[in-house]
């Protein structure tokens, strides 16, 4: 499957519809973005079970603002709903299908679990 590109308002029901989704938070000026962008597009291919995603930060700053992203390029992966990993850096193919490979072999149970957890604690405090 080939990498698409998500605005702000697409983001939430984009990871809330498929199961697994990477995002590539990128921007046209990023000399490391512009590197990563064909291995990520290439790995994309291999993995039609999965939505690859890019946002343009520049276009979507507010997006890029709530989400956190200080650096970029940065890659978020969510699976169910739930974010199981976020990083900075470009990545070469290798490291990006371990993370795809990563994600997929989650106990999503025990990850759902993990949140719940973490979700009462917060609301004691």
């Amino acid at each position: 499957m080939a990498t698409v590109d998500i605005t702000g308002e697409q983001f939430a029901s984009t990871i809330q519809d498929n199961d697994i989704v990477l995002v590539d938070f990128w921007a046209e000026w990023c000399g490391p973005c512009k590197q990563f962008g064909p291995t990520y597009a290439a790995v994309s291919e291999k993995h039609p079970d999965v939505l690859f995603s890019k946002v343009d930060t520049e276009a979507e700053q507010q997006l890029a603002a709530e989400a956190g992203i200080t650096s970029i390029p940065t890659l978020m992966a969510f699976r169910e709903k739930v974010l199981v990993f976020s990083q900075p850096g470009a990545l070469n193919a290798q490291q990006l299908e371990q993370v795809v490979d990563a994600v997929k072999a989650l106990d999503m149970e025990e990850v759902h679990a993990h949140v719940a957890k973490a979700q009462a604690e917060a609301d004691k405090s």
